[in-house]
């Protein structure tokens, strides 16, 4: 019988075949915290005794405050505090401003096939990388932090079957919010999501981010694909080349679920309030007027995403009354799109542009929403509250629906005006 990736890279790491089910200690290859875990593990050390001990290994610890520039006083004081020990420690660090803490990690540091835990729910969007890649909490980051290792169960797995051509104004966020709509947010929990298929080969590594790091929104421990050359050449943009290595599946794998989808048959799908997996067809939703379009976050605000976006709204203006609101998600996704003109286009269509952030995603930045708007976003959650105001209603939809959306003012399926 054969594994499944996330048998075979825990299998690697611990030098000796690991099955399903299984508990293990592991070592871990990169850790990461940002300014919502960070000054926990921080406080935590301190209180164990271990704020004046070295790290497992500096060069493989990121600290990355993503929530900034910062927006308050209990913010800057926070970010002072991960500042301070991450720099007392000789650890990575980026401050508010370059971007997300997922973004530095696969931008900068991660190697294809590498355990990677950060303080973070949205981990599993390095499972693109072939990685076995997940979130835990500050208490397990101490562990984490100071010995390089962790324990982990290792998870069954739902084999994603993501065959066929994407149509046009469809994209990989349609394909995610797609399986949403099919195992809720309960089918999975715990459970390792492996993507395969052709729609899955053809993606580009924007496209395959998007998928795993919303992952962990219908419950999974982690998500997963296979690298090829999308992978390298991604890497390769980066200088790092090296890191890239061929991770691929067994097809006699055992699998505790296998699903299938259709991409051909896909359309423009939107995410309505207040849960991932309340998913409704983006025409059906287009008297659903709109106050704010948020475009970015680490599951959409790549150079792809921008470009979908100004595609649409180049050389027209977003709907009185509507506020649009765009942010890259790394200084070189920023960088890129400045140089291209991508961001021109879209300030000109009455955009603000935001440094590389979070921004209201989490709710602690610019860009919440007021009582009782409604916000189209191209983020990953849209429980109650997620935005900051737990008045406001969100939708989830990928940035051509959301640029579309912009450009009407209601809930606009982007065919309508691709």
């Amino acid at each position: 019988m054969g594994q499944t990736l996330v048998e075979k890279i825990l299998s690697e790491k611990m030098g000796r075949l690991v099955h399903a089910g299984e508990t293990i200690v592991v070592d871990v290859d990169f850790a990461a915290l940002h300014d919502g875990s960070g000054p926990l593990l921080v406080r935590l050390m301190k209180e164990r005794g271990y704020q004046e001990d070295p790290v497992f290994d500096p060069e493989r610890i990121l600290f990355a405050n993503e929530f900034g520039p910062v927006p308050t006083r209990e913010v800057a004081n926070e970010h002072a505090l991960t500042r301070n020990y991450a720099c007392s420690h000789q650890c990575h660090w980026e401050e508010g401003g370059t971007g997300h803490v997922h973004a530095h990690v696969y931008e900068e540091y991660l190697k294809c096939g590498s355990v990677c835990i950060v303080g973070d729910s949205h981990t599993t969007v390095h499972g693109a990388f072939g990685c076995f890649a997940t979130g835990c909490g500050s208490t397990d980051m101490v562990a984490v932090t100071r010995y390089g290792k962790t324990w982990i169960k290792v998870p069954e797995t739902f084999r994603i079957n993501v065959t066929g051509k994407l149509p046009r104004g469809v994209y990989a966020k349609d394909i995610m919010l797609k399986l949403a709509s099919m195992i809720k947010s309960d089918q999975a929990i715990y459970k390792s999501l492996e993507f395969r298929g052709d729609t899955i080969e053809d993606l580009s590594m924007a496209g395959r981010l998007t998928i795993t790091s919303m992952g962990v929104d219908v419950g999974a421990k982690t998500a997963i694909m296979e690298t090829d050359e999308h992978t390298r050449e991604f890497m390769a943009g980066f200088g790092r080349e090296a890191d890239y290595r061929e991770i691929r599946g067994d097809e006699n794998a055992k699998y505790e679920r296998v699903i299938d989808i259709d991409a051909s048959a896909l359309e423009p799908l939107v995410s309505c309030p207040h849960y991932v997996e309340n998913v409704d067809l983006a025409r059906n939703c287009q008297n659903q007027k709109v106050d704010m379009v948020f475009i970015g976050s680490c599951t959409n605000g790549r150079t792809e995403d921008l470009h979908v976006a100004a595609e649409i709204l180049k050389g027209k203006k977003v709907a009185k009354g509507l506020r649009l609101l765009v942010i890259p998600n790394s200084t070189a996704v920023y960088k890129e799109c400045m140089r291209d003109g991508t961001l021109l286009a879209l300030a000109e269509a009455g955009a603000v542009i935001e440094a590389p952030n979070c921004g209201p995603c989490m709710g602690v930045h610019q860009g919440i929403p007021g009582d009782n708007e409604v916000v189209v976003a191209t983020q990953n959650r849209n429980f109650k509250g997620r935005m900051g105001n737990p008045t406001a209603s969100i939708y989830l939809s990928s940035p051509a629906t959301a640029a579309a959306t912009a450009l009407r003012g209601t809930i606009t399926d982007p065919r309508e005006v691709m």
